[in-house]
């Protein structure tokens, strides 16, 4: 009976032997296959942040070109508030000039040197026919 034991408590420890060395072949395996999930987030993982780090490039030169055409913007528009001063002021100097007697008298006398009526004449002046009339007299 005794050899009978042993023998079965061989075989029970034989048994547990191999469940052990399957578990750990088992876990050996997972582990290999987790090394590689592993492994290749950590690529992903590299890709990602080259990608990040590419975007925010060019993120940093968009903005850098932003801010210049901002500038050139505010450049045009100093530029273009110079020139309808300068303009406003000319048509306001050629206003005094068009309303000036003297300016109205050439104007009358070149109409009537180019055979243009009196009503003609009022009308490109923006004067009355009487005023034409009086001027004309006067020459």
């Amino acid at each position: 009976m005794n050899e009978t034991l042993s023998l079965i408590l061989i075989i029970v420890f034989s048994l547990l032997e191999l469940a052990v060395l399957a578990g750990l072949l088992f876990f050996y395996l997972r582990l290999r296959r987790s090394e590689t999930l592993l492994n290749s987030l950590q690529g992903n993982q590299e890709s990602l942040l080259k990608r990040i780090e590419m975007n925010a490039h060019l993120e940093r030169e968009i903005v850098a070109t932003f801010a210049q055409r901002q500038a050139e913007l505010r450049n045009l528009n100093e530029k273009l508030e110079e020139r309808a001063h300068e303009l406003g002021r000319l048509l306001e100097q050629a206003e005094g000039i068009r309303r000036s007697p003297q300016f109205l008298r050439e104007i009358i006398l070149n109409g009537k040197r180019k055979g243009l009526s009196s009503r003609q004449i009022a009308q490109n002046a923006g004067l009355s026919v009487d005023e034409v009339e009086l001027i004309l007299a006067q020459q």
